[in-house]
């Protein structure tokens, strides 16, 4: 890998599949980005994280958008997140009617929480396995358990490389391959056109002058990278072409050794 490598792009998603926020900085703890995935939606009948992986029940979160309503400062409470819903209203999560505004645009009962009310309790959520001919187990739904006290999927930072992206666009040149479709949190600009991160499992890697991350496991992807979002078109050719050509996997999962500030622009050293 070039020594060259770098961090592009940083992203951070206040509310648990709902589309998030771009940013210049921010600061990596034990959990991840700082306020990522911190709040979730709760359908109150089920207890279950109302999740965009099972689109059969939740065909619409990408329509909606979750911003901080100030930037959240490591060592202070986080601040509240601002919902803002297909037709440009908008609450605040410390809004007693936000939860029945949700509940009435999703047609079930809801509640916005927070993943530091847990208290390290484990909670559900469901995923769709979409009906695209090399998937096995098409056309079902299955429920997972997200790590104690979170709302994450399996682990706490998701990364990707922009080689990784090049790779999927020359494969399929048709589809409409951005950074969005896959909600990782940090994107390294690495040359070259292969599915760099593949290399990455079992190291240790320092960003920036602080950070120090443990590559743990590929990120096998699921069908919200199939998902239409914005501009971008629902396209299963997507999730097809990870399977067919990288066992469904694009990007990888980290797990944060030390903590401290990353920036756009930070290099990527291996330790």
């Amino acid at each position: 890998m070039s020594s060259a490598a770098n961090i592009v792009s940083i992203w951070r998603y206040p509310v648990k599949s709902m589309m998030g926020e771009e940013l210049n900085a921010c600061y990596m703890t034990d959990k991840g980005v700082y306020g990522d995935r911190a709040y979730a939606l709760v359908d109150t009948t089920t207890g279950k994280l109302v999740n965009a992986k099972n689109p059969l029940k939740w065909p619409r979160m990408f329509e909606y958008h979750a911003s901080y309503f100030e930037p959240p400062e490591p060592g202070q409470p986080l601040p509240q997140v601002r919902v803002t819903f297909p037709d440009g209203t908008h609450g605040l999560s410390n809004e007693g009617h936000l939860n029945q505004m949700l509940s009435d645009n999703f047609g079930k009962p809801l509640q916005i929480i927070k993943a530091s009310e847990m208290f390290d309790q484990d909670i559900q959520f469901e995923g769709y396995i979409p009906d695209i001919d090399v998937l096995t187990n098409k056309n079902t739904v299955f429920t997972r358990t997200a790590p104690a006290g979170t709302f994450f999927d399996i682990a706490m930072v998701h990364i990707m490389t922009t080689a990784t992206l090049n790779r999927l666009r020359r494969l399929i040149p048709e589809s409409r391959l951005e950074v969005r479709r896959f909600r990782p949190n940090l994107v390294i600009d690495v040359p070259g056109e292969a599915f760099a991160e593949n290399d990455w499992v079992g190291r240790e890697l320092r960003l920036g002058e602080e950070v120090r991350l443990r590559i743990i496991q590929p990120t096998k992807r699921c069908v919200m990278t199939t998902l239409a979002q914005g501009d971008l078109p629902k396209d299963l050719e997507v999730l097809k072409t990870a399977v067919q050509h990288n066992q469904g996997c694009v990007g990888v999962y980290a797990n944060v050794i030390q903590s401290g500030t990353l920036r756009r622009g930070d290099k990527l050293t291996f330790v």
